[in-house]
């Protein structure tokens, strides 16, 4: 039996094999609202035989955003945007849905990738940016705007007011954003955080923000419900965010009931130097696992079954998110599926689709002939 097409429950929902679609920022929608892209992304990954797919990054409020063309959940007009595709995804794929709900702090208002994805000023129709402390991501731009206590609230009452749509919505599942050097985790690192009220300084006050949130939105969402959240294990940068640091963050939203930790890495400052590789980022992963015995996701160039496959079966993840791997192959899971000698499941307009060789990837389900 594969252990990649394993069942596996968190919390009240059981998931049918432990291939997630990461989220993958598609800077398609328009002030916040989706449009048909998400349609047509959205239905092929809802299709790719993994048990859960991840929505994008979600803004929870306008200056949230990554860029102007990121998603957003933030007052009625971006929850209606996104109900028909939450409805079509919900109609033809059995996959369970998760939505991650984000604030980009400093590294928002910045163009989109394919025009260079660097900060917007507010004079071409960016936006005011806002962090920990007043501290650019990179020299040259535009400083935040620290947030004092007001500011702190309202960003956290965000967070909430999305959660509460995201369960309107119908969402499975919440995934929070901390890693990649947004909001969470600037507060989170030291290279990014440098005041020195109770939000900054010591690890303990470092902390103190991001679990607010958690501990906000845990008490908004329902609580058959699950939440994760997704932490960059590492900043690559000396005196920066660490696995040790990670795993004591871990820890701590571990008691007050986290479901799962997403484990990626870097993003809070352009001096990281990433090691990039096949399953780089597996060992952070099993580190926190090891160490807190939270349920883990793993990321970062998984695109090989076997590879998945091994990462699950030796104990060094509970679930593997595919990005890239699933954008080059809508249908990875399938694949997975057939060279594991595994099934996954398919909309009947699909059961004719798998070679004979594979002619049970499906089940042994067979249309009716006259």
């Amino acid at each position: 039996m594969s252990k990649l097409f394993s069942p596996y429950t968190l919390k009240g929902l059981t998931l049918s094999n432990r291939i997630l679609v990461s989220p993958m920022c598609q800077y398609s929608a328009v002030d916040g609202k989706a449009t048909d892209w998400h349609m047509i992304h959205l239905g092929a990954m809802a299709l790719s035989g993994a048990s859960m797919v991840v929505l994008e990054a979600t803004g929870v409020e306008p200056e949230g955003r990554i860029t102007p063309g990121c998603l957003g959940l933030w007052d009625d007009a971006t929850e209606a945007a996104l109900k028909p595709v939450v409805e079509m995804m919900r109609k033809y794929s059995g996959a369970k849905l998760t939505i991650q709900l984000g604030h980009a702090g400093r590294k928002s208002s910045s163009h989109v990738p394919w025009k260079g994805g660097q900060q917007i000023p507010v004079s071409e129709g960016g936006w005011t940016t806002f962090a920990p402390s007043a501290v650019p991501h990179k020299d040259g731009e535009v400083p935040p705007v620290a947030l004092d206590e007001a500011g702190l609230t309202r960003v956290r009452d965000a967070f909430v007011a999305s959660a509460r749509r995201a369960d309107r919505l119908g969402f499975d599942a919440i995934e929070l954003h901390g890693a990649h050097g947004y909001l969470l985790h600037q507060f989170l690192s030291p290279i990014a955080n440098k005041r020195t009220d109770t939000y900054g300084g010591p690890l303990e006050n470092r902390m103190r923000f991001p679990l607010e949130v958690y501990d906000a939105v845990r008490a908004a969402f329902p609580a058959g419900k699950p939440i994760g959240v997704k932490v960059s294990a590492t900043d690559w940068v000396e005196g920066g965010w660490d696995p040790e640091q990670t795993v004591a963050f871990a820890q701590e939203l571990k008691k007050r009931g986290v479901d799962w930790i997403d484990v990626s890495s870097g993003g809070v400052s352009p001096a990281q130097k990433i090691p990039v590789g096949p399953s780089y980022q597996v060992p952070f992963a099993e580190k926190i696992k090891s160490e807190t015995g939270l349920p883990v996701v793993s990321v970062g160039l998984i695109t090989d079954p076997q590879q998945a496959e091994d990462i699950i079966a030796e104990g060094k993840a509970d679930f593997v998110a595919l990005a890239r791997a699933m954008l080059y192959d809508p249908r990875w899971g399938w694949h997975a599926a057939a060279a594991l000698g595994a099934e996954v499941e398919a909309p009947p307009q699909y059961w004719r689709a798998p070679p004979h060789e594979h002619k049970a990837l499906f089940g042994e389900t067979v249309f009716g002939a006259r």
